[in-house]
């Protein structure tokens, strides 16, 4: 497949895979031993697993949409250069 037909460019993939890696590691954040019947686990209430971890999560995801809106400089769209020498000089 030819570079020219991708959507993104190398750049745009890093940064979606640093996102999706962010957003991995808020969901790991969240996890944890739930309550069982038997006894109630105050942990599911600590500061990490309803404050950080979502904020994390959010970060990754407002990463992700920044990286799929970064555009990237082509050299198709920097005006060419011209040669000084192939000037058409019409007499």
């Amino acid at each position: 497949m030819d570079k020219r037909n991708l959507a993104f460019g190398r750049k745009n993939f890093i940064l979606l895979a640093v996102g999706m890696i962010v957003v991995i590691i808020g969901f790991i954040l969240m996890s944890g031993a739930g309550s069982d019947a038997t006894e109630f686990n105050t942990d599911i209430f600590s500061a990490m697993r309803i404050k950080v971890a979502p904020v994390v999560c959010f970060i990754g995801f407002a990463s992700m949409i920044c990286a799929i809106m970064y555009r990237t400089k082509d050299d198709d769209q920097l005006p060419a250069k011209q040669d000084p020498s192939s000037k058409d000089i019409v007499k």
